[in-house]
């Protein structure tokens, strides 16, 4: 093995790697500042960066874009400039504090992203290289640039917006409905807010598995949305009574319900269980805007009701299932390219302020999705793909 000092034609060292097998580039970001990627572009020495200042529900009022220096990648780190980076409706509960409580603003936000390797330690550099193309599952995504540890990363053909949608969503829906759900072929399948970001995966995978689907919606463009991923009975509950179209179309009731809204229509949901039946509660956006994060459900009637039925409730959170989570996500990325599931993207096109470009456009993206107007994953775009 040897190691030799390049220092001609880039405005810093960096070094070179040998090996017998292989030749690799690293950028050694502890001597500088200012350094060259694979392209030789050249990154900033600051970016920007969205921070939570201030605990709060209120995302406009939590977080605040600011400035700060690029990063320098740890040992076994990797320095990803974000291409694109996906919008969560928990990521208010992460302005808010909820999550974990004991951390001091300022923190970093966002969850997920996608982009390129532009910088990487030295034990990272066995794994990955300048260049690569990557999805990532990490806090600190809303940024230009992000440090991610080596085993949070995914290797990806090309920057591409869909894997965002799997990185959170896919898998919740995905480990959720086949750990807790536990399907079997013939069940009826309630999935609420069923055109949204993990909704509209939840339909596919109880599809897959046999099931037939009821999907909750809020417009007719959902209702053909969620016809065209194989949903059985889209209701849209702005136009039909959701509680009367289930007790007079499923009168024995759903075997399983994949249920992020929370508040009502999670006492619907217990109340439309079947004998055996199993409620999922992988969120509850209806509440996370309150100061609580909570809307009220009738919990005084829930032992009677569970009881009588030999029913449960079952909570569900991402990375409390993190062993599962490589081999979940290998599965889903096969899918989506031999075209079994369809990863849907929303980046505001339809929305009156146009795509969201740009970093302070997350701001309008957490609107829009709380205003329930998107269809598939909200996704936001950082940087075009000629950077």
């Amino acid at each position: 093995m040897s190691v030799r000092l390049m220092c001609k034609s880039v405005p810093r060292c960096r070094w070179v790697f040998q090996t017998r097998f292989q030749k690799r580039f690293i950028i050694d970001m502890s001597y500088s500042h200012h350094f060259m990627d694979d392209k030789r572009s050249s990154i900033p020495s600051s970016m920007k960066k969205m921070m939570v200042t201030k605990r709060s529900p209120n995302f406009r009022e939590a977080v605040f874009v600011q400035t700060c220096p690029v990063p320098t990648p740890r040992d076994r780190e990797l320095l990803i400039r974000n291409r694109y980076v996906g919008i969560n409706a928990s990521d208010i509960n992460y302005s808010a504090g909820r999550y974990n409580p004991s951390v001091t603003p300022p923190f970093p936000v966002g969850f997920e992203g996608v982009g390129e390797v532009v910088a990487l330690g030295l034990s990272a550099s066995s794994h990955f290289t300048v260049g690569d193309k990557v999805a990532y599952f990490n806090e600190g995504a809303f940024a230009e640039y992000t440090p991610v540890p080596v085993k949070n990363v995914i290797p990806l053909k090309e920057s591409q917006p869909e894997a965002l949608a799997l990185l959170v969503s896919g898998a919740t829906a995905s480990i959720a409905l086949q750990r807790l759900g536990e399907l079997k072929q013939g069940e009826t399948v309630l999935v609420t807010a069923a055109a949204g970001g993990t909704g509209h995966f939840a339909v596919q995978f109880a599809k897959m598995a046999g099931c037939h689907v009821v999907g909750t919606c809020s417009s007719c463009e959902k209702v053909e949305f969620l016809k065209s991923i194989g949903c059985d009975r889209p209701i849209n509950y702005k136009e039909e009574d959701l509680a009367s179209t289930l007790r007079r179309e499923y009168p024995k009731g759903v075997d399983v319900v994949y249920e992020s809204v929370g508040g009502a229509v999670f006492d619907l949901a217990v109340n439309n269980l079947a004998q055996h039946g199993r409620l999922l509660v992988v969120g509850f956006i209806s509440g996370y805007q309150s100061e609580s994060g909570l809307q009220p459900v009738k919990g005084a009637t829930l032992p009677a009701k569970l009881l009588q039925k030999s029913a449960s409730v079952r909570g569900f959170f991402l990375p409390h299932f993190m062993s599962e989570y490589t081999a979940c996500m290998q599965k889903a990325m096969q899918m989506q390219e031999e075209g079994k599931l369809l990863c849907v993207i929303d980046d505001g096109q339809l929305d009156k302020g146009g795509r969201f470009i740009g970093l302070e456009s997350v701001y309008r993206a957490i609107d829009y999705m709380y205003a329930g107007k998107n269809q598939g994953k909200v996704v936001v775009e950082l940087s075009p793909p000629d950077i």
